[in-house]
């Protein structure tokens, strides 16, 4: 995918229907909401709760349609209950595992956090994943460049990326690859579309850092 959006490109695995756009697309692109005990409906980042589920492509103008035309009562074939922030919620909860999935790969030496570190990964070709705070400077993000054939992540504030880090801010981080990177990737593209972020996540070819 591009820096300029969330990929519509199938792969190979499991695809489910959005309950908005009626496309069929990859799970991964999707989000899978269940029904609590109380008929509220409620995020399944994991695709683990039981009970039947609905699915809304990762996109924060499709989820905000769904809420909008009472699709979910649709998909669920009852009335039911989305509550008044259940997009804000789900932002939150996505960017929680984001920032936990990163945390992860922290502690087994798979992310580094740092200008000069990173741009020592960069050059040494050991970081697959360049990760920078959406509001950080953009002179100073400006002087590392993505990873050949690697992937961006932008959509984390400075704040949320300083507590995967155990930090109080953090502008520079990277994903070396293997490991827990892909997972991040994943996770943060689905975010990027639920923050509507444009240019948050990408894959490009890029020069080493400067």
């Amino acid at each position: 995918m591009t820096r300029g959006g969330v990929s519509k490109e199938r792969g190979d695995g499991p695809e489910r229907r959005c309950i908005a756009t009626g496309e069929v697309q990859p799970k991964t692109g999707l989000i899978r909401f269940v029904l609590s005990p109380d008929g509220t409906v409620v995020p399944d980042l994991l695709n683990k709760l039981p009970g039947r589920g609905v699915y809304v492509a990762a996109d924060r103008a499709v989820l905000e349609t769904a809420v909008k035309k009472k699709l979910f009562s649709r998909g669920f074939r009852q009335n039911v209950d989305t509550g008044a922030d259940l997009i804000t919620d789900l932002d939150r909860m996505l960017a929680r595992r984001v920032v936990e999935l990163i945390s992860l790969a922290r502690k087994s030496g798979d992310a580094i956090a740092g200008y000069e570190k990173v741009k020592d990964w960069l050059a040494k070709d050991t970081a697959q994943v360049l990760i920078q705070a959406s509001d950080g400077s953009e002179r100073g993000k400006s002087k590392l460049s993505t990873p050949y054939r690697g992937d961006f992540i932008g959509i984390l504030s400075a704040d949320e990326l300083g507590m995967a880090f155990g930090r109080q801010t953090v502008i520079h981080a990277a994903l070396a690859s293997g490991g827990l990177s892909a997972r991040v990737v994943e996770e943060a593209r689905r975010l990027q579309g639920v923050r509507g972020f444009d240019g948050g996540t990408g894959h490009r070819e890029g020069k080493k850092a400067l």
